[in-house]
């Protein structure tokens, strides 16, 4: 005859009580160009832009690159200072620049919502 296996009482399951999250360190947002995929990192507060872990004079090195790739941050954010960090692969370089531009683009949007008609207005979003 089989045994009887005793019962172990189970425990009560206790619930933690969570806290609320803390806000986010940075926005993040995506932009694509062609080929070129830009992730973009939005850090408030400092001033600066990284791309792949290098300066964006470094990465860009022709002006208009530059200016093509921070046009949104001077042309609609202009009162604001946000540190970029971006990871940008595939494409060629103004692909790449301009890949960086939409990236840029919808991180501001996250941040700020009424900069949309003015980011849209300039052809930087769709």
């Amino acid at each position: 005859m089989p045994r009887a296996k005793a019962k172990t009482p189970k425990k009560k399951k206790v619930e933690e009580k969570k806290e609320p999250l803390a806000p986010a360190r940075y926005i993040e947002a995506v932009g694509r160009r062609k080929t070129a995929v830009a992730r973009v990192r939005l850090y408030p507060g400092s001033a600066g832009v990284s791309v792949n872990e290098r300066t964006i004079e470094t990465y860009f090195p022709w002006l208009t690159l530059q200016e093509t790739a921070l046009a949104p941050l001077k042309r609609a954010a202009q009162d604001a200072k946000y540190k970029i960090t971006a990871k940008i692969s595939g494409g060629g370089i103004r692909a790449q620049a301009e890949a960086l531009r939409l990236g840029i683009s919808r991180a501001l949007v996250k941040e700020r919502a009424e900069l949309r008609p003015v980011l849209k207005k300039l052809d930087f979003l769709k």
